[in-house]
């Protein structure tokens, strides 16, 4: 159950209309970093949470507050877009909507919304579920939850700086701000996991089924030597299971792929020398009637 309080969790007020803004700000609202997704990502992985209660709970806590988030962008956006479509007189008597379009402004602010926000990104492109992650597995979904936050103060970073409104980098320093906690947070409760659990994830799956001649070497697979020297290549795993090897020449460990010829109901190019194997042809659906 959720209730909406009116208040916002923080002041969203620009000090100017300013439209071509307003495109811009849509990115961290309904972009692949946006408030958006990170609101759905941490709600779908609390209400799909199996384990400790602690954790299902730190996740709805913060998935509502992306929410407020979503809320004071929101806001913020309708509110840059006061005063569209054209700021200059002239320009606007003769046909505000083309100006604000010829002048940077998302013409989907005056056609689709009525001056204000969607659930797009800064380009119109619509948010879709397919940017959040939710697997079940906590340290895996608590990692990309890492570099969601990452991504996205890095994003907002870059917006505070093309901008010299003082509400809204007031705005904006309060999500980078909130950005910085949940960094934070991410990291802290990674700790947690990788101190209770191994970590590589799953770590549930018997390392002995994989092939462990090769879980540990840093193989260079392109040229130049440079990558020798980073921490990957050489002391103890990350993992505490083994010593890194670095491999200069990796060598071939699989065959030289040769396929066979196809049915001949396929049509496929016929191998010279090679007869087509007898096959029973293919249920009816994919004969001609």
């Amino acid at each position: 159950m959720f209730f909406h309080i009116k208040e916002l969790q923080y002041n969203a007020k620009p000090d100017r209309p300013d439209p071509v803004y307003a495109k811009k700000l849509q990115e961290v609202l309904g972009g692949q970093f946006g408030e958006i997704s990170v609101m759905m990502q941490y709600l779908f992985q609390g209400w799909n949470c199996r384990g400790e209660q602690k954790y299902r709970d730190m996740l709805l806590d913060i998935g509502t507050e992306e929410m407020a988030h979503v809320e004071m962008l929101a806001t913020m956006i309708a509110q840059l877009l006061d005063g569209a479509p054209a700021n200059v007189q002239e320009e606007a008597a003769k046909d505000p909507v083309i100006h604000s379009v010829l002048g940077g402004m998302n013409p989907q602010h005056v056609i689709v919304s009525g001056l204000g926000v969607t659930p797009t990104d800064s380009v119109g492109y619509p948010w879709n579920s397919r940017y959040i992650i939710a697997s079940g597995n906590m340290l895996a979904d608590f990692r990309a939850n890492l570099n969601a936050e990452s991504q996205g103060r890095l994003q907002v970073v870059r917006l505070y700086e093309s901008t010299t409104d003082k509400g809204v980098r007031d705005m904006l320093s309060f999500l980078i701000a909130r950005d910085t906690m949940h960094q934070n947070q991410w990291m802290a409760a990674i700790e947690e996991l990788e101190a209770s659990q191994k970590p590589i994830v799953p770590s549930t799956f018997p390392q002995d089924l994989e092939k462990q001649e090769v879980s540990y070497s840093f193989m260079n697979f392109s040229q130049g030597e440079e990558s020798r020297n980073g921490r990957w290549a050489s002391g103890p795993s990350m993992d505490g299971q083994a010593q890194f090897e670095y491999i200069h020449e990796p060598k071939a460990m699989g065959q030289i792929p040769v396929l066979g010829q196809a049915p001949a109901y396929i049509h496929n190019s016929p191998i010279p020398g090679v007869p087509a194997p007898a096959a029973n042809q293919p249920e009816s659906h994919f004969v001609h009637s």
